[in-house]
């Protein structure tokens, strides 16, 4: 038996009143998401620990089996293992925002999904320009990049960009939560005040708003942490072989940390255009060698942060048809059996534009499973499935174990 889980990252949300109070997982055509759904297994899946944030970091890693209360140390340790940054015992690390501020207000988490190519010039140049001993910028994708702070220290809360758009930022810049952090947090804080003082004139960012664009003129700090201490996945569960593939720092930094082989995807953005038949075939080809492989689409939950219910229902709609269709038509002629999940690890409704701690739907799949009473997949559906509630490790346990 192989198994192959199919996150569609933030795809759940709640029923909206110009979809006619669906959801768009009720509204979207899935056809084959539905097959599943009814040749399957369905339940609920609490991934959000009591007390935590239902940030990406927190949901993947509960849905992989961790017990995160444990293990968990911020999510830019796990960025930065996945573009190769080595985090040491005396380093903080952090997730860095490029943001886009217009006066008071955090306008954009994500400056307007800022390329690469442009976001790599403006984190070199924060390095030289203000990147002293202690502080070192690393370039990952799009806004998303790492910060290290020499003997920085992690008692501070950090609000995470996305969940405050078009709001005023001054409320929501690093606190200590004890005085050990006083410190670390305002020279943090000095930090953005400095970056917006020189991104605010750089070239790239001027050629941006002559091109109507968000300016990356502000960096912005969240989930810091040391070196997490997580055992690789095989050590928790029957997996010999296994990888991951994902178009986003953190999932992939996650799976360093489980073991995992990270396999890239030429063309995979984190965006609805992504290269959705490419993940596909890497991850059929990938579960020629190994047995198990994390697929993970982002795109579903980007749009959840823009408020787009129309392109949420689209990249739904793409999951379903360029990912879930080919890998199904092709595993079901092999001769060696899969298993497959399908499910988001956190709701991201459009109307409120962030994470919820809502459980979330989930498929469990191979074809010689009883199947359930349920006939197509959203969050409704899935209540009435033979697996009921699942929470922390009990979703991968049962992946390896239901009727097998």
């Amino acid at each position: 038996m192989k198994y192959l889980i199919i996150l569609g990252d933030g795809m759940a949300d709640d029923p909206v009143a110009k979809l006619g109070n669906k959801t768009p997982l009720q509204y979207a055509s899935t056809p084959y998401m539905d097959l599943l759904a009814s040749k399957g297994q369905n339940g609920i899946l609490d991934t959000i620990p009591t007390g935590m944030d239902p940030g990406s970091e927190i949901a993947n890693m509960s849905i992989l089996g961790y017990d995160v209360p444990n293990v968990y140390e911020g999510r830019g340790v796990l960025e930065a293992a996945s573009i190769g940054v080595n985090v040491l015992p005396n380093e903080l690390a952090m997730r860095c925002n490029l943001v886009c501020i217009d006066g008071s207000l955090l306008k954009n988490h994500s400056a307007g999904h800022i390329s690469t190519e442009e976001a790599s010039i403006l984190i070199s140049f924060l390095n030289k320009s203000i990147g002293e001993d202690i502080f070192t910028f690393h370039t990952g994708v799009s806004y998303r990049h790492v910060l290290k702070f020499k003997g920085g220290n992690k008692h501070i809360y950090c609000r995470p960009p996305h969940d405050i758009p078009e709001t005023p930022f001054h409320p929501h810049l690093v606190k200590p939560t004890d005085e050990s952090g006083i410190e670390t947090a305002n020279a943090l804080n000095k930090l953005i005040f400095k970056s917006q003082e020189i991104l605010a004139n750089h070239p790239i960012n001027l050629k941006r708003i002559s091109e109507g664009k968000y300016p990356a003129n502000s960096i912005w700090m969240w989930s810091p942490g040391y070196r997490p201490n997580m055992k690789p996945l095989k050590d928790l569960f029957p997996i010999k072989k296994g990888a991951v593939i994902s178009a986003v720092d953190l999932i992939m930094g996650i799976g360093v940390y489980a073991g995992l082989e990270v396999i890239k995807v030429e063309g995979a953005t984190g965006l609805y255009d992504t290269n959705y038949e490419g993940k596909a075939q890497a991850a059929l080809k990938s579960l020629q060698t190994n047995d198990f492989v994390f697929l993970h689409i982002e795109a579903s939950d980007e749009a959840g942060h823009e408020g787009d219910v129309e392109l949420k229902v689209k990249t739904i709609e793409y999951l379903d048809s360029r990912i879930v269709k080919p890998i199904y038509e092709e595993i079901s002629t092999w001769r060696e059996e899969v298993t497959i999940a399908v499910l988001p690890d956190h709701p991201t409704p459009c109307e409120i534009r962030t994470h919820t701690k809502d459980p979330i739907p989930f498929i469990i799949y191979h074809r010689n499973i009883v199947p359930d009473n349920v006939n197509t997949y959203d969050e409704f559906a899935a209540k009435r499935g033979a697996l009921g509630l699942l929470k922390g490790d009990e979703f991968m346990k049962t992946l390896f174990n239901v009727n097998n």
